[in-house]
């Protein structure tokens, strides 16, 4: 199938629009008021464009996931009944199970749009985010050097958000001229009209970030076509501004902002058929709501088949940063991976690549690295977004904007299974003098609560390195969290290096550092160092104290952990909030488990300041000789 091959649609072609918008007018009222809940009237505002834009892209219905496929991203998900409809009325999936499971337990046909749903590029929910996640996808078919066109459809109350112009922005400097939005401007929102509840000129922004903009009547068929079609010649991202009605079709429903989320009762969607010409199919769907549907399936992650490269071997005489070590692994790996055409690398910055290292990655590789600016927000869903096509992606942030910043984008990201790579730096009190704004001592925490994301804290250079080659062949979203200062290089009893050439990450896998008799310190990232120089100051008082490096903090390696235990008394020290990271990991399983001995927790208890992070750690009695003290306390 070609994409808007026609000049101009055919009569009976545009007749065959009206008829299919006017069924799935009903489709929208029906299965809204079949689950007493939903969004009929932007759904109904936006069905001719959805209907529009699904029956001319180069998208199949027998083959929605096609790699060559254009991308229809909608980013006002509320409307999913009219994704639904339209979808269903095209023959992507069985239209009576859309209308019968709506909102359903169990039912991929939820309330907002989900990716189970064929033809649904990228759930949404969190308006704001259609346009980033188009901007994603442009980028990833680049990569793979495809010929496609990606098509944003958003409301216009959304418009006002800052991420949209973040996005505008990205295309319009990445030379995205593939991309069309198409906004269904019905002037209603949840609360009422778009100017009383904030005003936006969404023509002018459009165009003052370099954007060409039309202005269609968004229930004509064929002016929606013509300007679409024009639209995908133009050397420049398009926006077209689809003029609407809200609840389009039905008297009594259409410019009453009431229906933006209010659904009709039985007496009223009889009227509203009646209006339609359609017959009442309420009783029919709810028969069919009681049977069992088999609902499509969809693979969403990937393994990418990729050669590790060489491992770096910091010796211990060498102090460096672990950043360091992350930029040098990941250039090293798509060195490694270079001809490898199938899974081409994707890295993005929020012009911090001088800190976070992978500044070293975009002078050898300036085509594959994106720099997107301080718009941490489109960076996530960009970084996100591109990884669900084969792209080895990296989004490298300072942790408060890395993780607290864009905690919203992640969790839609998570939900979108995504196979993101977020490695993240400048966390903890090891930021110092840069101050509590700066101090992401949360990252576990924040993390902790989107359940497809694993998390590791390397320990020094050289298990960061191993964890980077190691997260880039793996499938599923990733975050390794480093500080900013230069760490010691972690060494057996004799002095050798722990991290060696025979050492291999594997996710779960604690490392017994140093073996204790006495007791031992569970630490992570750059506490590691310090608490074996705690268990070496107590070794010269007469105390066995061990290591464990839990550097995969939201899992217990029970193989390890009983060791500790055996000993009777356990103290987790992190450069984390105390309630919330390794500490709480820890805690809850000794719990479960009746640990009977003594434990103690010690993390970042309050907001730091600016200060040499020895100091800071110090406070918090997580310095070396805190930690020493603490034993000898004991004793």
């Amino acid at each position: 199938m070609g994409r808007f091959e026609k000049e101009r649609l055919e009569e009976d072609e545009v007749e065959k629009l009206k008829e299919l918008s006017r069924l799935c007018k009903g489709d929208i009222l029906t299965m809204t008021t079949l689950a007493g809940s939903g969004h009929p009237g932007g759904s109904m505002s936006s069905i001719d464009i959805y209907l529009t834009v699904f029956s001319y892209a180069n998208v199949l219905p027998e083959s929605p996931d096609d790699p060559l496929r254009d991308k229809i991203v909608v980013s006002h998900g509320h409307t999913s009944p009219g994704v639904y409809a339209a979808l269903g009325r095209l023959g992507f999936f069985d239209i009576d199970m859309a209308i019968a499971t709506f909102r359903l337990g169990g039912s991929i046909f939820e309330g907002h749009i989900v990716r189970k749903v064929p033809g649904v590029e990228w759930g949404t929910g969190n308006l704001g985010q259609g346009l980033s996640a188009g901007c994603g996808f442009a980028i990833a078919d680049h990569l793979h050097k495809r010929d496609t066109h990606i098509f944003v459809l958003m409301s216009d109350g959304e418009q006002t958000k800052g991420q949209v112009a973040e996005a505008r922005r990205f295309a319009v400097k990445y030379g995205l001229t593939n991309i069309t939005v198409i906004i269904d401007n019905n002037r209603i929102q949840i609360s009422g009209k778009t100017d009383d509840v904030m005003p936006c000129r969404i023509c002018e922004n459009y165009r003052a970030d370099g954007w060409e903009t039309m202005e269609v009547d968004g229930h004509n068929f064929d002016e929606l076509y013509k300007a679409i079609k024009k639209s995908i010649d133009i050397p420049s991202p398009v926006c077209i501004i689809a003029n609407t009605v809200i609840g389009k079709g039905v008297s009594f429903m259409e410019n009453d902002y009431r229906y933006h989320g209010k659904t009709l009762d039985e007496d009223s969607y009889i009227k509203a058929m009646k209006e339609l010409g359609l017959e009442p199919s309420l009783e029919k769907y709810k028969q069919l709501r009681n049977q069992k549907w088999r609902y499509p399936e969809r693979e969403f992650y990937f393994s990418p088949a990729l050669k590790s490269g060489t491992p770096i071997l910091y010796k211990k005489e060498e102090k460096t940063d672990n950043r360091t070590a992350y930029g040098k692994a990941l250039l090293d790996i798509a060195k490694a991976n270079q001809d490898n055409e199938e899974y081409p690398f994707a890295v993005f910055d929020c012009d911090l690549a001088t800190s976070v290292k992978t500044d070293i990655f975009a002078k050898e590789f300036p085509s594959n690295f994106f720099q997107v600016g301080v718009q941490e927000h489109n960076a996530a869903t960009i970084a996100g977004v591109v990884s669900t096509d084969k792209v080895i992606s990296f989004f490298s942030d300072f942790g408060v904007f890395g993780v607290d910043e864009t905690f919203n984008q992640a969790r839609l990201n998570d939900q979108n299974y995504t196979n993101l790579k977020l490695v993240c730096t400048h966390l903890g009190l090891d930021v110092g003098e840069d101050g509590k704004t700066h101090q992401c001592i949360d990252y576990i925490g924040t993390i902790r609560n989107l359940f497809g994301f694993r998390i590791v804290i390397p320990a020094d250079p050289n298990q960061t390195d191993r964890v980077i080659r190691y997260i880039a062949g793996q499938k599923g979203n990733w975050f390794v969290g480093m500080g900013r200062s230069k760490t010691s290089v972690i060494t057996k009893e004799d002095g050798s290096v722990y991290f060696d050439e025979e050492y291999e990450f594997r996710y779960g896998k604690a490392d017994i550092i140093r073996k204790g008799k006495d007791g031992y310190i569970i630490a992570m990232g750059t506490i590691v160092p310090r608490a074996v120089k705690a268990s070496e100051i107590l070794k010269e008082k007469g105390l066995i104290i061990g290591v464990i490096n839990m550097s995969c903090p939201l899992v217990i390696d029970e193989d390890v952990i009983v060791e500790a235990i055996k000993t009777g008394l356990i103290l987790t020290a992190e450069d984390h909030h105390i309630d919330t990271g390794l500490g709480a990991t820890v805690s809850m399983y000794l719990l479960e488990k009746k640990y009977t001995g003594r434990f103690i927790r010690r993390g970042i208890s309050e907001y730091g300041s600016s200060g040499e992070p020895e100091y800071l750690f110090k406070k918090e009695g997580i310095d070396a000789q805190s930690l020493a003290e603490f034993f000898l306390s004991c004793k």
